[in-house]
């Protein structure tokens, strides 16, 4: 067997193992996305009711409170990364770590400095092969999230937000995730979450209608305190729940596109190696023939 051939048929079977591993993964992410997209579908309902809670309050009472407040001057901003933990999701996080990159660029160029939070250990490893700095990090989670690792997130953010900037704290708080808008489509996101902007309807009152009356007790500013963290707790769990389906999405059609360039890759070098045996075998009947052709004139 010439060496051209042993070389087709073991580049062969390693493609073939590759595409046994890459179905695996196709058929592991196309069973965890419905799992994933449900806990994304539960965990709205109740951020959307805890957002018309928090408006209430901000809207119904004239309590000024420091989640709610914007700073007259913006000098420090976090940029919350959401990235995967794992390759092999196609450009799952570098459209992630882009969309961030042209968040903070608008930001500087606004004056404002960048202050960098990072979830995933993609983002991790960007930023740190580029020697830039983090000022917190989280991992090990990103596929299969749990709302710990959201409160754990989220008390951190809002803790440097109460701080002032000069005391190491930020001013604003925006995120950066992907939104799941559908199996084949995953949009990465900016959103800026502190201070909160809470709206309590955008339909006009007509002259029949009636005013709500609200009583907060005890007070408004102790309703806010403990509404406003659970609110900002609950916003990053979405976020994280969102970058959880949208992560498996973008595996399964990056691990079918795999499978599927495997398949023809497999074809190919079969035919390449048939067509290989072929010319050996063509080349031991013609070296046959001719040693036949040789001792018969010898004869």
């Amino acid at each position: 067997m010439g060496a051209g051939l042993r070389e087709l048929r073991r580049r062969r079977k390693s493609v073939m193992a590759t595409k046994k591993i890459t179905k695996a993964m196709e058929l592991i992410a196309s069973s965890r996305i419905i799992k994933a997209q449900q806990a994304a579908a539960h965990a709205l309902p109740f951020t959307r009711e805890l957002n018309r809670a928090v408006s209430a309050v901000a809207t119904y009472s004239d309590e000024d409170h420091p989640l709610t407040s914007p700073y007259e001057t913006v000098d420090r901003v976090a940029v919350l990364y959401i990235t995967s933990d794992r390759g092999m999701n196609g450009a799952y996080s570098s459209n992630a770590i882009r969309a961030a990159d042209r968040l903070i660029q608008r930001l500087r160029d606004d004056g404002k400095q960048p202050v960098r939070y990072v979830v995933g250990r993609k983002g991790i490893t960007h930023l740190r092969f580029r020697n830039l700095d983090l000022e917190a990090h989280w991992e090990g989670f990103t596929d299969s999230p749990k709302f710990e690792d959201a409160v754990q997130i989220a008390d951190k953010l809002v803790e440097d937000f109460l701080k002032s900037s000069a005391n190491g704290g930020v001013d604003e708080i925006w995120v950066v995730y992907t939104r799941m808008e559908s199996m084949i489509s995953q949009v990465p996101r900016a959103r800026r979450i502190l201070p909160l902007e809470v709206v309590e309807g955008v339909h006009e009152l007509g002259e029949h209608d009636i005013i709500p009356q609200y009583r907060f007790e005890p007070t408004p500013e102790k309703v806010l305190d403990a509404l406003l963290p659970l609110y900002v707790r609950s916003r990053i769990w979405f976020y994280l729940q969102q970058c959880a389906a949208s992560q498996l999405a973008s595996q399964q059609r990056a691990m079918k596109s795999a499978t599927d360039n495997a398949e023809q890759l497999i074809q190919t070098l079969t035919r390449q190696a048939n067509q290989a045996r072929q010319a050996e075998i063509t080349q031991e009947i013609s070296e046959i023939v001719g040693g036949a052709g040789a001792l018969a004139e010898q004869n």
